[in-house]
């Protein structure tokens, strides 16, 4: 939610005083939309498939499981959970789009999240090391311990202040004197 909100403030240009621009919040939920019917419509071939798949006697779903009926404890793949601002850079519907692919069993080059092929960064757990996607620190190569370990923000954040908007200026812009504001 929160990195998707976050997303959401920069791809629309979302002003914090939304009276500057009040069609940034349609850009916002029109790409809110189109990520939604993809999603809706990938969910419905989903579950058409598993009750044919019910029918004829398969009751175990397959794994891994459908990106979206997934939680964060189903696998420690994103950081975005403890930094929203390290999403990935593509629009909503295009993030859906590539995530059904790789469902469909498509080899996608690049991180799975956002597609970007620069060599990932590593960040230590503090008895291991994880390699994090520079693009949006989608977890490449898990601690070798096999636990979820928490990616501490390299911007420090409060959940209000993103609320707020407080990475946005009155234009729409991100502020560039943000968190120091």
């Amino acid at each position: 939610m929160r990195a998707t909100y976050h997303h959401l403030t920069l791809s629309a240009a979302i002003p914090r005083r939304l009276e500057a621009d009040p069609d940034a919040l349609m850009r916002a939920v029109e790409e809110l939309h189109e990520a939604r019917m993809l999603w809706l419509a990938r969910a419905e071939a989903y579950a058409a498939q598993r009750r044919a798949e019910k029918r004829s006697g398969r009751r175990a779903a397959a794994n891994p499981r459908p990106w979206w009926l997934r939680s964060w404890w189903d696998g420690p793949n994103s950081a975005w959970y403890d930094a929203p601002f390290r999403h990935p850079p593509l629009r909503l519907p295009e993030y859906v789009r590539r995530q059904n692919a790789m469902l469909d069993g498509a080899d996608l080059p690049g991180c799975p999240a956002c597609g970007d092929e620069r060599p990932p960064v590593s960040n230590s757990t503090g008895h291991g090391w994880v390699e994090l996607c520079r693009g949006c620190a989608w977890v490449l190569a898990p601690c070798p311990c096999g636990q979820r370990h928490r990616v501490v923000p390299e911007t420090p954040f409060n959940w209000k202040g993103i609320w707020r908007r407080a990475h946005m200026s009155d234009d729409g812009t991100p502020n560039p004197h943000w968190p120091a504001v």
